[in-house]
């Protein structure tokens, strides 16, 4: 194997949220080739998450007790492989993909630029942000498995919604081909910079989060509800809801996971109490109580 294996190491590192205990051990794979040679040494049973930049995910105090996968850094293959398609592998960042495709005269995903992590995260939820998102844009994919196997999968082999994919069980994504329109890359370039400043201006985009928490509700939005039960500037421990966007949690002062979870709870709570609405939080919540 070519790639990086620590035992115990802190996940916080990983973490947009800058919080999260130890994984038992993390690879950091040198390319595709080096994962499938990594996992197929992995026992059956052994527990695997994936970190993209992780965003959208909230790990633990307690760490998670298997196999740490870090795609960031690592498979950040991008490339043209027709003239309106290009490859990305999963741990390429959703703006870097956006940024390559507008300078190739290539449109469609400028939105992807707006979303806070990797393509291998963006395939597993759908990501989304200003009316664009990433499944109706997928040519195909490429999956791997826990024995290291991968093969390639249509759009049409999948369940997709909103925030959501029914994936294969023990199988993930590595790798998906995009289709595009021809365009201009100053326009689009324009596009991206405009999306992005609308982003600062809208989001705590400095301050360590996970992205949006919840789900927005049919006919509404998640932050509106938040926002209308006074829960802007609340806090538990170092988490804070963002005065700036209801809809974001902010580690503002050396939270804890549990610090999060518990203003995640707290929040659900009070809408439900004041609105009736029962808010489904998007970010994936890891490891054991």
């Amino acid at each position: 194997m070519r790639g990086i294996l620590e035992h115990n190491k802190p996940l916080a590192e990983f973490t947009s949220w800058r919080v999260g205990g130890p994984g038992r051990q993390v690879y950091q794979p040198a390319d595709l080739e080096d994962l499938s040679e990594f996992l197929a040494t992995l026992p059956p049973e052994e527990p695997i998450l994936w970190l993209g930049l992780g965003s959208n995910t909230l790990i633990r105090d307690q760490g998670y007790a298997g196999t740490v996968i870090v795609t960031q850094g690592h498979l950040k293959e991008l490339s043209q492989v027709g003239p309106q398609q290009v490859r990305a592998e999963a741990g390429v960042s959703c703006a870097q993909a956006a940024r390559y495709c507008a300078r190739l005269d290539l449109t469609g995903v400028e939105f992807l630029a707006g979303v806070p992590g990797t393509i291998g995260g963006a395939l597993a939820m759908n990501a989304g942000c200003f009316g664009g998102e990433t499944w109706p844009h997928v040519a195909w994919v490429e999956t791997i498995n826990r024995r290291g196997e991968r093969r390639q999968r249509q759009p049409s082999e999948y369940q997709i919604a909103y925030r959501t994919v029914q994936t294969y069980p023990d199988e993930w994504f590595v790798a998906a081909v995009f289709n595009l329109q021809p365009g201009d890359k100053t326009i689009a370039l324009a596009a991206i910079r405009e999306l992005l400043d609308r982003r600062a201006a809208t989001q705590p985009t400095g301050e360590p989060s996970c992205g949006s928490v919840f789900k927005n509700p049919p006919n509404d939005y998640s932050a509106r509800l938040i926002e209308t039960c006074g829960l802007k500037g609340h806090r538990i421990g170092g988490a804070l809801v963002s005065p700036k966007h209801a809809n974001f949690i902010i580690n503002e002062n050396n939270a804890t996971a549990k610090d999060i979870e518990a203003l995640i709870a707290y929040v659900q709570a009070t809408v439900k109490q004041q609105h009736g609405v029962s808010l489904e939080h998007e970010v994936r919540i890891i490891g054991e109580v």
